[in-house]
């Protein structure tokens, strides 16, 4: 039944969409360790958790909760 089968060629999908997606995910992941150090690295200078939050558009209260390690959220 299958033997004489065509595929029919306008029903194919490419992965185009799904690689470009992978790929913004992967650039997304990247950045994200990039704040993560930074906001380390601005913890490590004495900022406050107030301040790193007013830079990534958010409060301190939320940034401390985001990045904010269980021996750092008391600082």
């Amino acid at each position: 039944r299958f033997d004489d089968h065509v595929p029919d060629s306008s029903n194919i999908q490419t992965a185009d969409s799904l690689r470009e997606l992978r790929h913004a995910f992967q650039r997304r992941a990247e950045v994200e360790k990039d704040l993560v150090a930074a906001v380390q690295s601005a913890r490590d200078d004495g900022q406050s958790w107030t301040a790193i939050g007013a830079m990534i558009g958010t409060s301190g209260e939320a940034a401390r909760q985001r990045y904010g390690s269980p021996t750092s959220q008391s600082r």
